[in-house]
């Protein structure tokens, strides 16, 4: 047994509280699953390609199966991912206008092989469209793989924050560093101030539906409506100060207004904007003959996000709405 004070450093702990993995030295796991399937939907959903005879886009995340997770073990970083992943695009012939639909499936994203050498298989439905088909599976094909990549490197910086503790060595230059910065604001220095300032930019759209104001209304207020279009399970409190949270929690806010078929004002945010930045999104509905205009502005959005922003409502809601109209007819 060793002599006090001549235990092994690895295990002696000191100079913290909760006296816990001193030195990075125990083993820690931290489950990225969740996370996962979130950056995925960002990276993947939305893509472009297009050449001079026609233009496709990755319109939805249809299935995304698998696992993920990171582990430290002496101050390294250990990597597991193992991803089924299938996806939907839509595309459009320049010359005739003919749109096609298909599909792209990544069979095995995992830890084991390159993202270059990872397999992604292109199809397409019944019919023409084999020009469509092939830039998917040339330019479509690399696209994907660089989102991939993305993906991990997210994965390998952004997830792992605060996984690997400062030892004693690094926490005494930390010291350091603030004594200088508390040194030069005593002398002077203007104060670093709290929280950072993003420039944003400011968005409107308007989009007709071919349906009444209290119907389209609905479709923003009501659970089961929300999660239809969206594909995914939603939490909805259509009320003021009500809560909101929708595409697996990749869009958030809570209901600042309600004025029952004619506004709806939001406090709205995407699950990778700055932490706590929200934007104020405004839905006008304005009946006109057998239709509905939806009015929307939205203030407060990162510039670095406004492609994603305009992506997401007119993708990802008006033209999923109009799928869900036209099926609610046709079944009607």
């Amino acid at each position: 047994m060793a002599k006090w004070g001549q235990g092994d450093p690895r295990w002696i702990v000191e100079e913290r509280e909760d006296g816990t993995n001193v030195n990075n030295w125990h083993w820690t796991e931290r489950d990225a699953t969740s996370w996962s399937k979130g950056k995925l939907r960002e990276f993947l959903v939305g893509i472009i390609v297009e050449n001079e005879a026609g233009r496709c886009q990755i319109s939805e995340l249809k299935q995304v199966e698998g696992e993920a997770s990171c582990s430290s073990r002496k101050g390294k970083l250990i990597f597991f991912y193992e991803w089924n992943i299938k996806l939907g695009w839509k595309g459009i012939i320049k010359e005739s206008g003919a749109k096609h639909k298909g599909l792209i499936e990544i069979p095995s994203l995992s830890e084991e092989n390159e993202v270059d050498d990872t397999e992604v298989n292109v199809s397409k439905k019944k019919g023409d469209g084999d020009i469509l088909k092939n830039l998917m599976k040339t330019a479509g094909t690399a696209k994907v793989r660089e989102a991939l990549g993305d993906y991990l490197k997210a994965l390998k910086t952004e997830f792992t924050v605060g996984m690997i503790l400062p030892t004693k060595a690094t926490a005494t230059q930390e010291l350091t560093v603030k004594r200088k910065l508390s040194e030069n604001t005593l002398q002077g220095s203007s104060p670093v101030p709290l929280g950072v300032r993003i420039p944003t930019v400011a968005l409107h759209m308007t989009e007709m539906f071919d349906t009444a104001v209290e119907q389209l209304y609905s479709i923003f207020t009501v659970k089961d409506l929300v999660q239809k279009f969206s594909k995914s399970p939603a939490i909805l409190e259509a009320e003021k100060g009500g809560k909101f949270q929708m595409f697996d929690g990749n869009v958030m806010g809570e209901y600042m207004e309600l004025l029952t078929n004619r506004k709806i004002v939001m406090k709205w945010r995407c699950r990778n904007w700055p932490e706590e930045h929200y934007a104020t999104v405004a839905l006008n509905f304005v009946p006109t003959s057998g239709q509905t205009e939806l009015q929307l502005d939205c203030k407060g959005v990162p510039v670095c996000k406004e492609e994603n922003m305009k992506f997401c409502w007119k993708q990802q809601h008006f033209e999923e709405i109009k799928d869900l109209l036209q099926l609610t007819t046709l079944s009607g």
